[in-house]
């Protein structure tokens, strides 16, 4: 009988290590890494993938995993995928690459996940600076549902995307990459006031042969030396999309993607079964292994025609992303505001990110009167469907942001009121996994916060 249903075209064994696997995957974007699959424009396939750590985040009661964690080999990604239309043609560079999410999901037998901080000295996370240490949460999946034993009292729906879809750069754009990022982290500490109020570190991943994988190509010769040298990191979103992190890219999502070179060179990974907007504490999705069913279209021209260059070469562009009709419905939202004064009383000028991280900060502090600790809220609001925005970027010199909570996630009304409860039912035990933070870098204090 014909084969009925989506051609699976990169497996993967969760019991293997990510050098194991049947195709070869890779943690780099560059041009020259071959593809390990091909598919038809129309064509319904599947991509399997390990969660972005490849294994190395287990399900162990203990946050020594995370404290520990290799940073350079960030993202274990499916791919290359060449795609080429029903002629044999394949999408050329200029072209649009129309990916659309038909399914997705968890890898039957490995229905779990993870979300975690960093230490501050391995990567730390947008409130590094308040949460110096590494930090885990076991959540388990109940079909839609997530719940975890390290933050109880809380079940909310999931949706699921992948972190990271993108087209391999070209040589041009990888060069264009390489030397902003480098001069950013040359130069970004004396030049940008904001590095004093957002602690994360560095300010850019440049490459490196660590951890470098690279697909096809073997590890040790010339060419796999000089391409692990020029090769990107994937921890950024780019102009070929990569880590763009958009929470709403479920299943009937499209997603139109920039094509840099012959065949578009496909590839995705960092799959999450929920997260907030943000993902603020950086390992902040619920992280797991998982699959995709995508379907591609090629649009030919379409960068020209659809996408207007933002720099000063038509290299500077970014995806059109198109969010599909599956939601989870909430109804009643709790939203806490932030403007751009940080927490010594400093006023910035219209700074979304300083905003953001006082909605947040505001929103971790109130909920931890429900019996929550600090940590758990951190990671909660990382990886919960909660919505952030840019309430407000005119109005100088105060930007807003907005972190909106569904309310209906928690076994208990967290809404203010006239006496705020007490008693056993909110004691929320145990706490998250936590490691200790061992270094000696200032943490920043609410001055109020003894007060």
């Amino acid at each position: 009988m014909a084969q009925c249903g989506p051609r699976v075209i990169i497996p993967i064994d969760v019991k293997k290590k990510p050098w194991e696997q049947k195709l070869p995957l890779h943690n780099r974007w560059h041009p020259e890494i071959p593809p390990v699959a091909e598919v038809t424009s129309g064509e319904v396939f599947r991509v399997e993938m390990v969660d972005f750590s490849g294994g190395g985040i287990t399900r162990d009661y203990s946050a020594e995993d995370i404290k520990h964690a290799n940073p350079s080999i960030v993202h274990y990604l499916s791919g290359p995928i060449r795609v080429h239309d029903s002629d044999g043609v394949p999408a050329k560079p200029g072209d649009l690459l129309a990916v659309e999410i038909c399914n997705l999901g968890p890898l039957p037998g490995d229905e779990w996940g993870y979300t975690a901080t960093f230490d501050r000295e391995n990567g730390g996370g947008f409130l590094t600076d308040h949460f110096p240490c590494a930090t885990k949460a076991i959540w388990y999946f109940e079909g839609i549902y997530a719940y975890s034993p390290h933050i109880p009292g809380v079940r909310f729906p999931g949706l699921t995307h992948p972190g990271i879809v993108g087209t391999a750069p070209s040589v041009e754009l990888l060069k264009i990459w390489n030397e902003r990022e480098r001069k950013l982290q040359e130069e970004g500490l004396e030049t940008f006031k904001l590095c004093e109020v957002l602690h994360s570190r560095p300010l850019a991943n440049l490459p490196s042969t660590r951890g470098c994988v690279l697909g096809k190509i073997k590890e040790g010769t010339p060419e796999w030396e000089r391409i692990a040298n020029e090769a990107a990191r994937t921890i950024p979103g780019r102009e070929n999309g990569g880590n763009c992190d958009i929470k709403n890219l479920s299943r009937g999502s499209k997603v139109y993607l920039p094509v840099f070179i012959e065949g578009a060179n496909l590839s995705t990974g960092d799959m999450h079964f929920s997260q907030g907007d943000g993902e603020v504490s950086f390992c902040g999705a619920i992280e797991m292994s998982g699959f995709l069913e995508l379907k591609c279209e090629i649009i030919r021209g379409g960068m020209k025609e659809y996408l207007t260059p933002m720099g000063p070469t038509p290299l500077h562009v970014n995806p059109i992303f198109e969010i599909g009709p599956v939601e989870p419905r909430f109804s009643e939202w709790l939203v806490f505001e932030g403007i751009s004064v940080d927490e010594s009383g400093r006023q910035h000028y219209l700074d979304a990110s300083v905003a953001y991280k006082r909605a947040v900060l505001n929103a971790i502090n109130y909920l931890c009167k429900f019996g929550y600790s600090k940590e758990q809220m951190y990671l909660l609001l990382s990886c919960c469907p909660c919505e952030g925005r840019i309430s407000g970027i005119v109005d100088s010199p105060n930007a807003v942001a907005t972190l909106a909570i569904p309310t209906a996630i928690f076994d208990q009304d967290i809404r203010p009121k006239s006496k705020v409860p007490v008693g056993p039912r909110i004691v929320r035990k145990p706490d998250v996994l936590k490691c200790t933070y061992d270094g000696n870098l200032p943490i920043t204090k609410n001055p109020s916060e003894a007060i």
